[in-house]
């Protein structure tokens, strides 16, 4: 059988470059085992955004008194919380398999294996295709720790799932989906111990931006150890027993289960990319800008390339994959890691577009910058939301924004204005001149844009 396209995944990425393809004109197979949907419906974005939101409700009610409401004693039904979420959720997957499963394409329901270059084996056909797109997404990376296996674990998959909540927990590991799922647990009443090698939690960005994060979790009750070493892990009874090294000192903590969140790997298991002559690398597979690997003919996109694990940017680049695909001999299009943007869902929450300071350090980028502490902004004093602050970078000459950080209250949502502005080059001074209703949360963006323009005006001096 043969196709303009192949593209091997069906998740946001995948569905984003079928789409594309069609749309222009190309003949599109899509080849994925099931279950349809994709990470971020099934496993990912949208069911753990679901059962954090009865979490920051159950912490809202927690603090009635605060707000001079007699309080309530709540408490979680972690299985009732699941139902809500599948039921959201079914939704989503009904969705997006009718999408897939329009008659523009040809599905097929089963995983695909590279023959060559132009062909994939899918059950007991051969397809094949001018272009191939591989959309495969990641899976939960397993390491090799003393013990870890024998004493059992969860991943953040099997969280998805659970109906009771157990009454103590250890989370290895403190990247955006074991930070999300621990302070989900822990608002549930479950006593978390959450380890992290690194200094700060959240390494990946700035520490000031981690640090607010940290204390909120303290301040609720959850135990944070980091810049540790793992030794092993044990079982003792019903309990799992963690030993680590902490500030020099060999520690143990123990709980009923763990929650396994050191990260996930690119899903290329199967796919016999040494038949394709696709190169892959420790970080998944290799592509160029315009999402292409060592086989011009073969891109990449989404998970599996090993860039960024965020939906949003799989989209963008299934897109521009597809394009490149199918308009050959015409300027390729390419991926801009200018405007590469990040949440995390936390309370505080976490937010970044463009470069942090650490980034601009490693690349002896010059920068200025500024902040401001949400504690001494009048909407969020109201909200009683006080943790965390706003942090600008702009070039230390024009005042163009180069990054824009957020650690606080509705983070996620005020960093689209900071995005906006990026996307048209925008300043500080453009910042500044755009109208701000008070009393709002988005106006505290104004005020390390003001001190970013004295920072300016002294250095023209």
């Amino acid at each position: 059988m043969e196709f303009d396209v192949v593209v091997i995944g069906g998740g946001s990425g995948g569905y984003a470059a079928a789409r594309t393809a069609e749309e222009a004109g190309a003949n599109v197979a899509i080849v994925d085992p099931g279950p349809l949907g994709g990470l971020c419906i099934l496993k990912g974005c949208m069911p753990t955004k679901t059962i954090l939101r009865s979490s920051d409700v159950m912490a809202l009610i927690r603090r009635a008194r605060e707000f001079g409401l007699m309080p309530v004693q709540a408490t979680a039904d972690l299985g009732a919380i699941n139902e809500r979420k599948n039921r959201i959720i079914g939704e989503f997957t009904r969705y997006r398999t009718e999408q897939l499963k329009d008659p523009r394409f040809t599905l097929f329901e089963d995983a695909a294996t590279f023959l060559s270059p132009h062909e994939v084996r899918v059950r007991t056909r051969t397809l094949c295709a001018k272009k191939f797109i591989i959309a495969t997404g990641s899976r939960i990376a397993h390491f090799s720790i003393p013990g870890l296996e024998d004493a059992g674990y969860v991943t953040s998959d099997d969280v998805l799932e659970m109906r009771e909540a157990p009454k103590s927990m250890i989370v290895l590991g403190a990247g955006p989906v074991a930070v999300e799922l621990a302070q989900f647990f822990s608002r549930i009443g479950v006593k978390i111990s959450l380890i992290q090698r690194s200094h700060h939690i959240l390494s990946s960005g700035d520490e000031d931006i981690a640090r607010p994060v940290e204390a909120r979790f303290r301040e609720e009750g959850m135990d944070v150890y980091t810049g540790t070493r793992l030794l092993n892990v044990s079982r003792d009874g019903e309990e799992r027993v963690v030993k680590f090294l902490h500030e020099n000192k060999e520690k143990s903590v123990r709980a009923e289960i763990i929650l396994q969140a050191l990260g996930r790997t690119p899903r290329t298991d199967g796919l016999n990319l040494e038949a394709a002559g696709v190169e892959a690398g420790t970080k998944g597979i290799e592509v160029n800008a315009e999402m292409r690997t060592s086989q011009p003919h073969i891109f990449a996109v989404g998970d599996v390339n090993g860039l960024h694990e965020i939906v949003h940017i799989a989209i963008e680049q299934g897109e521009i994959a597809a394009y490149n695909a199918v308009h050959p001999g015409q300027l390729p299009r390419e991926m801009d890691d200018r405007l590469k943007t990040s949440v995390v869902f936390t309370d505080p929450a976490v937010a970044g577009v463009g470069l942090t300071e650490k980034e601009c350090k490693a690349q002896d980028i010059p920068y200025l910058v500024a902040s401001y502490p949400f504690d001494d902004h009048g909407k969020s004093i109201c909200l009683g939301e006080t943790h965390g602050h706003v942090k600008l970078l702009c070039q230390p000459h024009t005042g163009e924004l180069l990054g824009a950080h957020i650690v606080g209250p509705e983070a996620g949502e005020l960093i689209h204005q900071l995005i906006t502005l990026m996307h048209f080059g925008g300043t500080v001074f453009d910042l500044v001149k755009i109208p701000h209703y008070h009393p709002t949360l988005s106006e505290i963006i104004t005020y390390p844009a003001e001190e970013l323009i004295e920072k300016l005006n002294e250095t023209r001096v």
